[in-house]
């Protein structure tokens, strides 16, 4: 390739360097090469950021390089449908031609690329060329964007941008497909006990309604002791579980019945207190009188 181009000229230098360092170093997160006529313009495709509704999208695109590069920025389009930008439109990125201010000479296409994975999940804020899908809308086109290679240009240009797809999706790790509201599975049984919500029973006309029974500890099926939810020790002490009403009215009656029978018990207790005390006041007054009237001595003598 190099033969067919001026290696005086800056930009072409550049360029041959970028796709030879572009070769020997191949990222699984991107790939990219110039077309065989013109290495100005570059097919790419980019896998879809991990832990984000794009992971494991293989989303194509193309790059075009200005003839001053890499003093001036290069522009990006996006070819496969994605709900972050649009398709077949330059979009506008802090390192596309849209903001040449931002550009530095010393970023390549390695860097752009890099960039721009980056910004797939990234809020668009109404710029040119963004989209804002929703991200269930997202991860169907993310699974669709394996399917295939997107058609676009000359057959040389759909020749390139096939064999980028083949690589990518070799290096691709499998992703599950959305789970649609006709697929969707019923929780399981662990999720629903973590809820505290009943699992919903279909209607049937077969079913018959016995009386609660008493329901005795069964091992987990296909669940780890990590996966039962153990209620804290500490819970106990809060709020102990609810007595029951017949328990209650019972207590009550068995105290009634000892108030019942220890009150006369009291009662008399108390009368012959009474009584006590009456006649050591009657004692302490009649020694008083009798010393008042002269025969304390007789008394004193005789007790």
């Amino acid at each position: 390739m190099a033969e067919k181009y001026n290696m005086k000229n800056p930009s072409v230098k550049r360029i041959l360097q970028e796709l030879k360092e572009m070769q020997s170093n191949p990222s699984d997160d991107f790939m990219s090469l110039p077309l065989e006529e013109n290495i100005f313009e570059w097919q790419f495709a980019i896998r879809g950021p991990n832990d984000t509704e794009f992971e494991g999208g293989i989303y194509h695109g193309r790059i075009q390089l200005p003839s001053e590069y890499p003093f001036k920025p290069p522009s990006f389009m996006l070819l496969t449908p994605n709900g972050r930008f649009e398709t077949q439109t330059k979009i506008c990125l802090s390192i596309s031609n849209h903001h040449p201010e931002h550009w530095q000479p010393s970023w390549s296409v390695r860097t752009a690329l890099t960039a721009l994975i980056a910004f797939m999940p990234t809020s668009p804020n109404g710029a040119l060329g963004s989209l804002d899908y929703k991200k269930e809308e997202r991860r169907v086109l993310a699974v669709k964007s394996r399917e295939s290679s997107p058609t676009f240009g000359s057959p040389d240009r759909q020749k390139l941008i096939d064999e980028i797809h083949e690589y990518m999706i070799s290096k691709a790790p499998p992703v599950p497909h959305p789970n649609s509201p006709e697929s969707a599975e019923p929780p399981s049984a662990a999720a629903t006990e973590q809820s505290g919500e009943a699992p919903a029973t279909p209607p049937n006309a077969n079913t018959e309604i016995t009386e609660p029974e008493e329901q005795q500890p069964e091992a987990p099926l296909n669940n780890t002791e990590a996966d039962i939810p153990r209620v804290p020790e500490q819970a106990a002490l809060v709020a102990p579980p609810p007595v029951p009403a017949a328990v209650v009215v019972q207590q009550q009656q068995h105290h009634h019945h000892q108030s019942t029978v220890q009150k006369p018990a009291d009662d008399r207790l108390f009368t012959w207190a009474a009584v006590a005390l009456a006649l050591a006041i009657a004692v302490l007054l009649l020694k008083k009188f009798m010393k008042a009237s002269g025969h304390g001595a007789v008394f004193m003598g005789q007790s």
